[in-house]
């Protein structure tokens, strides 16, 4: 007798067990569909403000971050939103890539059951890298080559001065003015190091044609542009929003 109750009693336990294992499941299955839905239609509403701003890109990706959602809908208040968008155009600079994070997000649990409503984000910071081709390409001048090393961006560019075949290298200094990105090359001299005057005038013209100013597309939620670092990569951008709707 003893041993059968023990038999029924582990049985008892291992299918408690399973009936947990089972509804923790269906919970997670639940928590991840309501965190897809919210997805969606924060993607829709990017689409939405992308159109507003007269613009193009790929259709977003949207990640609500935090674990479990359901507990964020309760509380209305959301861990992060991460919105990625690919090959984004305004018609001048193109980025490839912009994403973009909304952190200290707040939206009524009306606002995601009905999807009608605002969630507003207390800050909105969004990245994005423009490549040295991009930028070079600005400057209408052939061979010139752009790349980022130690947080500068160096300029070398093959030019034919005084009849001679001479490759100018020099840097550029980066930054933000009114939402806009300067790129300014001050000094350029020969790899050498040794140009004469004269072709020290002449190179100076070059770097007066070199410098660019270029503005991004109209960015989403209002970002502005506050930071450019020049990286291996290209031109590393920032920008930030503050208390800005993602939805409306």
């Amino acid at each position: 007798m003893t041993r059968q109750r023990r038999g029924w009693g582990r049985r008892l336990a291992v299918g408690g067990l399973v009936f947990a294992i089972i509804v923790v499941g269906v919970l997670v299955v639940a928590d991840r569909v309501g965190a897809w839905y919210a997805e969606r239609r924060i993607a829709e509403e990017v689409q939405q403000e992308v159109a507003r701003r007269e613009i193009t890109s790929d259709r977003p990706d949207v990640q609500v971050g935090g674990f479990p959602f359901v507990t964020q809908v309760l509380s209305g208040e959301y861990d992060s939103v991460t919105i990625r968008l690919r090959n984004v155009d305004g018609g001048g600079i193109r980025l490839p890539q912009l994403d973009i994070e909304a952190t200290g997000v707040h939206a009524e649990l009306q606002t995601i059951r009905s999807g009608q409503g605002e969630a507003r984000a207390d800050q909105i910071t969004g990245t994005a890298t423009v490549g040295y081709a991009t930028v070079a390409a600005l400057s209408n001048q052939p061979g010139l080559q752009l790349s980022g090393q130690d947080g500068q961006l160096r300029v070398r560019l093959p030019v034919e001065i005084l009849g001679e075949q001479v490759t100018l290298v020099g840097t550029a200094q980066v930054r933000v003015d009114d939402n806009r990105i300067q790129v300014s090359v001050s000094d350029l001299d020969g790899e050498d190091g040794n140009l004469p005057p004269q072709a020290r005038r002449i190179a100076n013209g070059y770097a007066e044609r070199l410098s660019v100013s270029f503005q991004l597309p109209p960015l989403p939620f209002d970002l502005t542009v506050n930071e450019v670092i020049a990286q291996p990569d290209g031109l590393a951008v920032t920008a930030t929003a503050h208390g800005v709707p993602i939805t409306s």
